[in-house]
């Protein structure tokens, strides 16, 4: 059997699905389980279990709002170091109302932050690279906020509007969340003003525009004029 990578065939591969991998949990290296439980409840994350066994194992399980992947932590669950776990990536569609989320729950995050240079957004708070306040034209991919729980496990957040092409099956296309949705609507509310613009006419047949484009915009696939 051939050991080679297969390069561009992986890929499609890929698309060809399968066997689907989904990747559901990812675990983090805490010192206290319960100041670590207290602190993912708060937040407002959905505790999924909590089992401890007669051998001292435990596994404490979050789920965010609107995520398909958990996050894991107990004890004798790992061997890494406490905090060891950084660069945690959050997605969402409006960094400023998660971060504003964030700060009212009492979690300690920085300002809203773009990289000036090429993954500052993975160092730690106060070094260069960093420039304060959104990115410019809101490009999506680059405005970020970090936070940390209470043993330095580095949470990232950053904000998508926009998917690069190929990054999600338009077939399943799906919103996440209220606030998400919303945003999409606004996108496509402000976009679909310019095309009647450029029709210089009302649209009749707007909601099949709308959909049409949150769909493009959320898939990352060709956007309607």
């Amino acid at each position: 059997m051939s050991t080679e990578p297969r390069g561009e065939n992986a890929s499609s591969d890929a698309s060809a699905g399968k066997v689907p991998f989904t990747f559901e949990a990812v675990v983090i290296p805490v010192s206290d389980v319960d100041r670590a439980k207290t602190f993912y409840a708060g937040l407002g994350w959905r505790l999924d279990a909590d089992f401890p066994f007669d051998n001292g194992f435990r596994v404490v399980q979050f789920t965010p709002p609107g995520s398909g992947c958990s996050v894991q932590f107990g004890s004798n669950i790992t061997t890494a170091a406490p905090g060891a776990a950084q660069g945690l990536y959050l997605i969402v569609s409006d960094i400023e109302a998660a971060r504003a989320e964030l700060a009212g729950r009492g979690v300690e995050v920085s300002e809203v932050f773009h990289p000036e240079t090429p993954g500052a957004q993975f160092q730690p708070d106060g070094t260069s690279g960093r420039v304060g306040g959104r990115a410019p034209d809101d490009a999506s991919y680059s405005s970020f906020a970090t936070f940390s729980d209470p043993d330095g496990n580095g949470w990232l957040v950053q904000e998508i509007t926009a998917r690069l092409p190929g990054r999600i099956d338009s077939a399943q296309t799906s919103f996440a969340s209220v606030t998400d949705l919303e945003a999409a609507l606004r996108r496509a509310a402000a976009a679909h003003g310019e095309h009647e613009k450029l029709t210089g006419e009302y649209d009749e047949n707007w909601p099949q525009w709308y959909s049409a484009y949150m769909v493009a915009d959320r898939a990352g696939t060709e956007l309607p004029t």
